[in-house]
């Protein structure tokens, strides 16, 4: 019997779901914009403070990990086991994040024991806050060369670490945290004024 995927490794991860960097594709942004219809329905919108679509999937014109990834913020009060039954509902997997910002939980979709089946989707759930991956995001957007310089990065570590997840992340650390500080000089302080735990998705 095949071993579920929250019994294997990282290593055996790793070799089952290779890094994958594919030419942009139009459809990203109407993948993404049925995935948070779907989100909203099942989660309500009444839990939910705001979603984004983040990551290279996002930025128009550069290849990327054919991945979704979706930043989906909550409201203080939610129950978060009640989240987790939400997501399984929809055909994903739950898994928890510990070093991540609370509420340290992420959900994917698209893995299977054989390897990538269908789009896949990364959702991480955080609460409301001013997060650096939208910078970095709305940078790349305004300056396509240094777009084109992470897309170069992503391709040589690709080369080198195609069945190492986490090694591949980490070459793009300082990469990310270099243009994120630029980003946030550039593009200003966007922290949300929430009077209220939570407001309604407009």
């Amino acid at each position: 019997m095949a071993k579920r995927l929250e019994e294997m490794s990282s290593e055996e991860l790793g070799k089952l779901f290779p890094i994958i960097i594919a030419k942009f594709n139009p459809a990203w942004a109407a993948l993404y914009l049925s995935e948070k219809e779907l989100i909203e329905q099942t989660v309500g919108t009444y839990n939910i403070v705001r979603i984004q679509h983040y990551g290279s999937t996002s930025i128009p014109g550069i290849s990327a990990k054919p991945t979704i990834d979706i930043l989906l913020e909550v409201c203080d009060d939610i129950d978060t086991n009640n989240l987790i039954s939400q997501f399984k509902s929809m055909g994903y997997h739950y898994s928890p994040q510990s070093d991540d910002f609370s509420p340290h939980m992420m959900f994917m979709k698209g893995y299977t024991q054989n390897g990538f089946k269908g789009q896949a989707y990364h959702v991480h759930v955080r609460y409301s806050g001013d997060w650096d991956e939208l910078y970095f995001r709305d940078y790349l957007i305004l300056h396509p060369e240094i777009a084109e310089e992470y897309i170069k990065l992503k391709q040589q570590l690709k080369e080198k670490y195609e069945c190492d997840r986490e090694a591949y992340t980490r070459g793009k650390t300082e990469f990310i945290k270099t243009v994120t500080n630029e980003a946030r000089k550039e593009l200003g302080k966007k922290a949300r004024k929430n009077n209220s735990p939570c407001t309604r998705v407009l």
